[in-house]
């Protein structure tokens, strides 16, 4: 049984799927906020989203990046049919685009007593372990979030998944965004989470053969709910 109700909104705008996590996110803290005023058996147990979608191209700049790791002019933008956003997730700037999962986890980590630094290494771990179902072996970089592979390998290391988030109340938003057969040309044109000196990659390159993307979304609900359940 799945502790998270899995909705997948398909190829959505990125302001739109924002605005529809925000509306998630207030009901969860305003039925938290509400529970406080009940006793325990008059309480309303809330829901846990995991949402999946793709995105038009976009880049979003999280709240304590540094906007200069775009390197393109606003003009450009457009001539490449992307977007971009200031938005209100930790970390730097990123990418998303078609072929590529976005997660949005929206959860009350108080239900499985979660700090905020053991959430993002969860959220880690279920992608690394997703991976391993097709034999690529990622791991954690220290010093950055997100997802790598070769990460002993100097000058090698290359990030597959980012992930931010936003903690408010202790329900999340943000999440994770895995590349499974990106257009990593478009991280190009920024210096993606900062790095200047990292590569990115997704797992149809890694593997040299296409992935189907509803596998892999099944992978992903099942290893989160797994680690969430421990």
């Amino acid at each position: 049984m799945s502790l998270l109700k899995v909705e997948d909104l398909g190829e959505i705008d990125y302001k739109e799927a924002w605005d529809y996590q925000e509306e998630k996110h207030q009901q969860i803290v305003s039925q938290k906020l509400e529970n406080n005023k009940l006793s325990p058996g008059e309480q309303h147990k809330t829901t846990d989203y995991l949402l999946f979608c793709e995105h038009p191209h976009v880049y979003t700049l999280g709240k304590s990046g540094e906007e200069q790791n775009l390197l393109i002019q606003e003009n450009y933008l457009k001539s490449i049919g992307a977007t971009f956003y200031k938005i209100n997730r930790g970390g730097d700037i990123t990418y998303h685009g078609p072929g590529q999962i976005v997660g949005y986890p929206i959860i009350d980590l108080e239900h499985f007593k979660l700090s905020v630094k053991e959430y993002v290494y969860l959220l880690e771990a279920s992608i690394i372990n997703t991976l391993s179902k097709y034999n690529i072996k990622a791991n954690r970089l220290e010093g950055a979030t997100g997802v790598w592979l070769d990460t002993d390998k100097p000058g090698k290391s290359r990030k597959i998944c980012a992930i931010g988030v936003r903690i408010s109340r202790y329900v999340s938003m943000h999440g994770y965004a895995l590349n499974v057969s990106t257009d990593l040309d478009y991280f190009k044109h920024i210096n993606p989470c900062g790095f200047i000196d990292k590569g990115v990659t997704s797992m149809e390159k890694e593997l040299g053969e296409k992935v189907n993307m509803d596998d892999v979304k099944k992978h992903l609900v099942k290893e989160l709910n797994k680690l969430l359940e421990r």
